[in-house]
C-alpha cells in the first residue's frame, strides 16, 4: 500500500501548482481522500477533502476559492490545484486516504511533498 505525492516545488506568490497523489496497492474508490499540510513549527492541518464518489468536497477557510481538490478513481489518483498561492501556503503537503466501515478506520499517508511560496 502506497501513496506517492508529486508536483511540489518553489513558486512565486500569486503563482500556481498542481499536486498529484498516486495510490498503489489499494483502490481509492471507497476512500475519502484528503490533502493535509504541515508548516514548520505548526501542527498538521486539513486543507481539502473529497468524498469517495467525488460529489462532495470540503476546504479549509484559508484556501477556499484558491484550491481545488479532484479525484480520478479509474486512475487511482487525487489532485490538488493550488492557485493564487501565498507565502503562508508554504508547507509539506501530505496525501491521505481514509476508509471507515463498521467503526473500523483505515488510514494511509503519503511521504509528503514540499511547497514553498517565495519571491
Amino acid at each position: 500500500v502506497q501513496l506517492v505525492e508529486s508536483g511540489g516545488g518553489l513558486v512565486q506568490p500569486g503563482g500556481s501548482l498542481r499536486l498529484s497523489c498516486a495510490a498503489s496497492g489499494f483502490a481509492i474508490s471507497s476512500y475519502i481522500m484528503s490533502w493535509y499540510r504541515q508548516a514548520p513549527g505548526k501542527e498538521r492541518e486539513l486543507v481539502a477533502s473529497i468524498s469517495s464518489s467525488g460529489g462532495t468536497t470540503d476546504y479549509a477557510d484559508s484556501v477556499k476559492g484558491r484550491f481545488t481538490i479532484s479525484r480520478d478513481n479509474a486512475e487511482n489518483t487525487v489532485s490538488l490545484q493550488m492557485n493564487s498561492l501565498k507565502p503562508e501556503d508554504t508547507a509539506v503537503y501530505y496525501c491521505n486516504a481514509k476508509h471507515i466501515i463498521m467503526a473500523i478506520t483505515t488510514k494511509y499517508w503519503g511521504q509528503g511533498t514540499q511547497v514553498t511560496v517565495s519571491s
